[in-house]
């Protein structure tokens, strides 16, 4: 785009020195510059020893699509204002005796209308309006204006700018913020006192983030000044996590269905924050269209273009703008400017063309046919407001700028033959007067101080202005905060909340959002090919909290911490063992008991019948250890309940480790004793003597020795200690206590030497299955073996895939399993005989021989 528009300006250039007028621009012949033929445009003209151009938007183009009607170029009263401004500047400085002593400034003023060949135009008519100059070859950079003050619209003054550029010919505009404008490349002789799009469009996304508005939409036109402003808004709004709901574009000359197709865009919008960068004359048909439509509930941002538009305040968009919040410059009161604009009076003299256009249009007459009689007194309108001027205030400084860099340039302090005069004859050639501008630097009356940075840019200062009914039903502009591109980020933007009125006169800041905030405890969900501001909300997982409304992630709580029934804070996480109290606790317990009071029973029948032949022939002492073993089965299942502490964690395993090689050792001597009694056949043979009471404890202690080394080893070595389990969190949201056991291998050496021992009881329990009937001894520990086997075998997958407490729960019940299985099947058949079959109990029973 930008190159089209340099080849197009460069076109419009050579085209216009190539054919206006018929004459070429430069004599090769006569090596001197000669004034362009063609028509004289009509301009404000005062001479003087420096001649001022100025340019000013006195038309600009409006449509009236309701009657097919367009490029209607109206009279634009506040660029008339301006435009005085600037005369008024000038005819004060020709007054003050302290600036530019001796020299007269004169201008050339011409209307540029918002159009970009009228304003090329106006520049070549201004540039070729004053005589020939005999002083080189190349026109431009002897041209009888110093600087030129103009133009308002953004694209037109591009054309203008750039067109003076390559001769160092200044331009200061009033009104021009395209960020655009700020490339010295493209535009080496633009400066401006009006602060870059760039500032404002920062402060605009300030604004509108600061009130809690990330869902809006953009109006705006196809102009440079409104497609860079909503482009660097869009941009810089984004990064701050907004979302443009759509983007309006106004054509030049809007069609009637094209306003109404954007004005259904604007009623059916969820956004209900509107940003508009375009100048009044822009706005003025969708506003009306929206006024007739009575649409309300639409904030409107506003650009400075239009954001202290009088025309736009009138009573016919009050339901409609009331609220409107937005950006202008600072204003002043400038001491005897009202009364200079009242005193203007219309006259049929030449040069006075714009005078009699503004009259016209203000009064609603017609020139030749009234005398202009009227008095500017009588009326009120936005050209003789200037209780606070901007724009003109702009215009203002950019006079007193060149002014105090002709003062400057033409050595006016200095003490030399002029006596303190300026020196006149001083020539504006190869950018020295540009220099002396771009390094003014003055404090005014205003006690503002007036200068130019790098980029011939001005302070970014700002006032946000809100529009308020008043008791006559009429808008004021209030200001209501501030905002300095030049501060601190912290302290840029200074605004004043509850002095504000939003739209439809509401006292609470608007909503426009796409979706609703999601409140704590949950977190925003993108939805697919939608804007990030539209979302739907998913409550946090668990063990995941949000505290605050608007979450876009769930924050997971630090470890042994969970989340609370709401997801909005982190709480202690409830630590889980298998307690006492617990009902499969509680189970456990009372089989232990159970257990335990039942081997207790029956070691008192063995006690009590110690001397029967049943108990005598089972070895009794060996009977009686076995007993005591089951005992400490059964008991040690204790030691795996409760919260794990430093002594259980270390007892819990030996205890069931050794209780249990000590029960099979038992039931391994008792296997062999059988054995060895009834396939020698005698009982005094040699095996059986091999085979006593001292080889049997012997025996026990061999078998039992290993798995007390063991777990002596491991405890001491490597011992199993508490641990707050984290792992089991995210499924049930408890800490898990645990005995972790830093050297696996050991219970698992502690589990197979236990299923050594089984092994072998199993084994030889088996070779004497097929002993007398009346007997049953080896085929009771085969029934009890194979069940032990059973159980443990069960356990070791039960166990690895059991979470938390229940892995406890399995060893626990695997305990007592084989340890019920080992009771019943060894005991609980002898004490059948010697409790309800007492005649059985003899020694021929024992040997085979009793006779049913």
């Amino acid at each position: 785009r930008k190159q089209k528009f340099v080849e197009a300006v460069l076109s419009s250039l050579l085209l216009h020195f190539a054919v206006i007028g018929g004459t070429r621009s430069v004599d090769s012949s006569l090596s001197q510059c000669v004034k362009l033929g063609g028509y004289e445009r009509p301009a404000l003209q005062s001479d003087g020893d420096v001649v001022i151009g100025g340019f000013f938007p006195l038309h600009y183009v409006v449509t009236e699509p309701q009657y097919k009607v367009f490029l209607i170029y109206s009279f634009y009263q506040r660029a008339f204002r301006w435009m005085m401004t600037m005369v008024f500047a000038v005819e004060e400085i020709n007054r003050n005796s302290s600036l530019l002593p001796g020299v007269k400034l004169g201008y050339h003023i011409m209307d540029c209308c918002d159009h970009i060949p009228t304003g090329l135009q106006a520049l070549f008519s201004l540039l070729s309006h004053s005589k020939t100059v005999d002083k080189s070859s190349t026109c431009l950079y002897y041209s009888p204006v110093p600087a030129v003050i103009g133009l308002a619209p953004s694209s037109p003054t591009r054309a203008v700018a750039h067109t003076l550029g390559p001769f160092n010919i200044p331009l200061v505009s009033y009104f021009a913020t395209c960020t655009c404008l700020t490339d010295k490349h493209l535009y080496p002789s633009f400066l401006r006192t009006v602060p870059s799009d760039l500032f404002q469009v920062r402060g605009l996304v300030k604004l509108v983030t600061f009130l809690g508005w990330f869902w809006v939409g953009t109006l705006g036109t196809k102009d440079d000044y409104s497609l860079y402003g909503i482009q660097a808004f869009s941009n810089q709004f984004g990064r701050q996590g907004g979302c443009v709901a759509f983007h309006l574009s106004i054509p030049a000359s809007p069609t009637m269905a094209e306003i109404q197709e954007m004005a259904d865009k604007l009623e059916s919008s969820t956004a209900r924050v509107v940003v508009v960068f375009a100048t009044e004359g822009q706005l003025l048909n969708l506003f009306l269209e929206l006024a007739q439509r009575n649409v309300t509930g639409i904030q409107w941002i506003a650009s400075e273009a239009w954001v202290t538009s009088s025309r736009l305040a009138s009573p016919q968009f009050l339901h409609l703008l009331q609220g409107t919040l937005g950006f202008t410059f600072p204003g002043v009161n400038i001491p005897g400017l009202k009364e200079f604009l009242l005193n203007v009076r219309p006259s049929p003299k030449p040069g006075m063309e714009f005078f009699n256009m503004f009259w016209e249009e203000h009064f609603g007459c017609n020139f030749r046919y009234n005398p202009g009689s009227e008095d500017l007194r009588n009326t009120d309108s936005s050209y003789s407001d200037v209780s606070q001027v901007r724009i003109s205030y702009n215009v203002y400084k950019a006079v007193y700028a060149i002014a105090h860099a002709l003062h400057n340039f033409l050595n006016c302090d200095s003490a030399g033959p002029s006596g303190g005069l300026c020196e006149k004859h001083s020539s504006f050639s190869n950018g020295q007067f540009l220099h002396h501008l771009k390094m003014v630097n003055f404090t005014n009356q205003f006690d503002e101080k007036v200068y130019f940075d790098s980029n011939g840019e001005p302070v970014p200062l700002y006032d946000i202005i809100n529009w308020q009914k008043d008791s006559k039903d009429e808008i004021r502009f209030i200001k209501v905060g501030t905002y300095d591109g030049s501060a601190p980020q912290r302290e840029q933007l200074q605004i004043i909340k509850n002095s504000i009125v939003w739209t439809k006169g509401q006292l609470q800041v608007p909503v426009s959002q796409c979706s609703a905030p999601c409140p704590p405890g949950s977190r925003q969900a993108t939805r697919q090919g939608e804007p990030k501001c539209c979302f739907d909300c998913l409550p946090c997982a668990d063990g995941e909290i949000s505290n605050k409304t608007g979450s876009t992630e769930c924050t997971k709580c630090p470890e042994y911490f969970w989340s609370d029934k709401d997801k909005v804070k982190c709480v202690a996480g409830e630590e889980e063992f298998l307690s006492f109290y617990d009902t499969m606790g509680i189970v456990l317990v009372a089989l232990t008991l159970l257990g335990f009071i039942l081997t207790s029973i029956i070691t008192i029948i063995f006690h009590s019948f110690r001397y029967t032949p049943i108990v005598k022939a089972n070895n009794s002492e060996i009977s009686f250890l076995l007993l005591l073993s089951l005992k400490l089965c059964f008991l040690c299942s204790l030691v795996f309940i409760g919260q794990p502490s430093w002594w259980t964690c270390r007892l819990r395993q030996a205890a069931f480790g050794i209780s249990f090689v000590l029960c099979l050792s038992c039931l391994l001597v008792k296997t062999i004793v059988v054995l060895l009694a009834f396939r020698t056949g005698v009982s005094g043979s040699r095996g059986w003597k091999l085979f006593g009471t001292s080889q049997q404890r012997i025996l026990i202690i061999c078998t039992t020795a290993p798995q007390i080394c063991l777990c002596s080893g491991w405890v001491l070595g490597a011992p199993p200690f508490p641990f707050r389990n984290p792992n089991y969190q995210a499924l049930t949201g408890k800490i898990v206590v645990e005995c972790k056991e830093p050297w696996p291998p050991g219970f698992y050496l502690l589990l197979g030497y236990i299923g050594l021992l089984a092994f072998v009881c199993l084994l030889l329990a088996f070779f004497g299955r097929k002993l007398p009937d009346t007997f049953n001894e080896a085929k009771f520990i085969t029934f009890s073996m194979l069940i032990f086997w059973a159980v443990w075998i069960s356990f070791i997958p039960a166990y690895v895939s059991s979470p938390g407490k229940f892995s406890v729960a399995v060893e626990i019940f695997a305990i007592l399993a084989s340890s019920f299985g080992l009771l019943l099947c060894i005991f609980i058949p002898k004490c059948y005989i010697i409790l309800l079959h007492p005649e059985r109990n003899i020694k021929k029973g024992m040997t085979g021989k009793y006779q049913r």
